[in-house]
């Protein structure tokens, strides 16, 4: 089951608010999306079937959010030690798909694997206000 959750803004208003503002944007659809909702979802997805394909749901300026904490993606071990990192695969890739995990060093970190085209992620990779956070 596939369900979207939307937190639309402008880049003027991500610009003058940040990402702190955009975050708490998220925090707040996610929340709003509870199990009553997501019962509505089945039962209309059950009334009227269809096969999810994630691109028709964003547009070219969409960043799109997928995966759960709750997926414990390095917990997995079959005898040749711990992953050195969780890759999800082709399957529904996109420019601004961001798929999240669970950390491998635990203790509340995440690992982000982000799907950019190549001339998007070298804008992002060369933007010094993004790399600061990571630097602090």
């Amino acid at each position: 089951m596939v369900q979207t959750v939307r937190a639309l803004t402008t880049a003027r208003e991500l610009g003058d608010h940040g990402v702190g503002w955009a975050a708490l944007r998220l925090h707040r659809a996610v929340a709003r999306h509870n199990g009553e909702r997501i019962k509505e979802g089945m039962e209309a997805w059950v009334k009227s079937p269809y096969v999810v394909n994630a691109r028709v749901h964003f547009d070219k300026n969409s960043v799109y959010m997928g995966s759960s904490p709750r997926f414990d993606m390095y917990g997995n071990e079959f005898g040749m030690g711990k992953a050195l990192a969780v890759l999800s695969g082709y399957g529904n890739k996109f420019d601004g798909k961001v798929t999240t995990y669970p950390g491998r060093e635990g203790g509340g970190s995440i690992d982000l694997e982000v799907c950019l085209l190549p001339e998007h992620m070298a804008a992002f990779e060369s933007d010094e206000e993004f790399l600061t956070i990571f630097n602090e």
